[in-house]
């Protein structure tokens, strides 16, 4: 139950994310149901290994390479789901820096009322 609650409350910050940005467009909430759930396969299963590959450029740079990272999440997101467009890599950056901001906050917001 927790999944799916965390899985919707995703889906509403990409939804809300998607059309205050002009560089991402998404065709309706149910592609964002879609963008949601490739996103967490990516970061479940990707984003590890390239969290490893990058590993000594984020030393470097003293962990803004992860943003990088987390930009190529949203790119390789919008390659898979149909309906979900990102113009640009800086688009993709500030639409992955925007929706980790709302979800940080919504689960603050959650975890506060139970």
């Amino acid at each position: 139950m927790k999944k799916i609650v965390s899985l919707i409350v995703n889906s509403i910050a990409i939804f809300i994310t998607a059309n205050l940005l002009p560089g991402i467009r998404l065709s309706n909430f149910r592609n964002a149901l879609g963008v949601a759930l490739a996103l967490g396969l990516i970061n479940t299963f990707v984003r590890p290994f390239l969290l490893i590959l990058t590993f000594p450029l984020t030393i470097l740079t003293l962990g803004l390479s992860t943003l990088f990272v987390s930009a190529f999440c949203v790119m390789l997101a919008s390659w898979i789901v149909p309906g979900f467009f990102v113009n640009d890599s800086f688009s993709a950056l500030v639409f992955a820096v925007v929706v980790a901001i709302f979800n940080t906050l919504i689960s603050l917001f959650i975890k506060k009322g139970q």
